[in-house]
């Protein structure tokens, strides 16, 4: 089992940069792909951004945040990050951490195996 816990969140200005964590426990997820995903109240759960196991690490990003946001993981403190920087009221939600035993990087949240309990990020304009 790996339990994860999303850090960091909390409430911006138009423009502003936030970082979030999220600490991974019960095993190490150097050969899991991360990825990040948000949910906006009364949308469905999207990509933000994926990085692949250990080996490769390949990150992917939602174009919608391509350019903004920047997806890093340290292995060594089994720690995945997302920099957010100039951030925008539409970038409001909840944002979730996932891991996925497969390595490879999918854009589908059903494909993902664990959760954190997610973190509110609010951008005000």
């Amino acid at each position: 089992q790996v339990q994860l816990v999303e850090s960091g969140g909390g409430l911006v200005q138009a423009g502003d940069s936030l970082r979030l964590s999220c600490a991974a426990s019960g095993r190490t997820v150097s050969r899991y792909a991360l990825g990040w995903f948000r949910q906006a109240p009364g949308k469905e759960r999207e990509f933000v951004a994926g990085i692949s196991w250990s080996w490769s690490s390949n990150t992917y990003y939602a174009d919608s945040v391509k350019g903004r946001f920047t997806i890093s993981r340290d292995n060594a403190k089994n720690t995945l990050f997302l920099q957010m920087n100039s951030l925008k009221p539409e970038d409001t939600a909840i944002y979730y951490c996932a891991a996925d035993n497969g390595g490879v990087v999918r854009r589908s949240h059903a494909e993902y195996d664990y959760w954190g309990q997610g973190a509110q990020v609010t951008v005000s304009s």
